[in-house]
């Protein structure tokens, strides 16, 4: 593939910086690692297991992951109701994507600290 195509096809319809702008917050891709190892999930399962997330931000989160059908939801009609998150097909797809990132993240970090040291002190 020469630059042109792939120019043509990073832009405009950039599908990386789609997906990314998705799963590349702060909370996503915890929400998935959460649920690959625990799955199914109820909310309130999900919100322990990820201490540092707000109740709104985990809400927002699994709307963003169910509207990507990474996540399903699933309501049981019962009293009290229950409702139930789990990884779709699609969803368990991304997850060694997700492993590989986080090795090279754990692999790399020191360094990545140490450099940004450096650059903050350089002057």
């Amino acid at each position: 593939m020469n630059r042109t195509e792939t120019r043509d096809r990073l832009f405009p319809d950039c599908p990386i910086r789609n997906v990314l702008s998705r799963i590349g917050d702060k909370w996503s891709m915890l929400v998935l690692f959460t649920l690959e190892q625990h799955n199914p999930m109820r909310f309130g399962d999900l919100r322990r297991n990820i201490p540092d997330i707000s109740q709104k931000m985990l809400t927002a989160t699994l709307k963003t992951l169910e509207t990507d059908d990474l996540v399903a939801r699933k309501a049981y009609a019962e009293i009290p109701p229950r409702v139930e998150y789990s990884l779709t097909e699609r969803g368990k797809t991304l997850l060694p994507l997700i492993d590989n990132l986080l090795d090279w993240a754990v692999s790399n970090m020191d360094d990545i600290v140490a450099a940004r040291m450096k650059y903050l002190l350089k002057d």
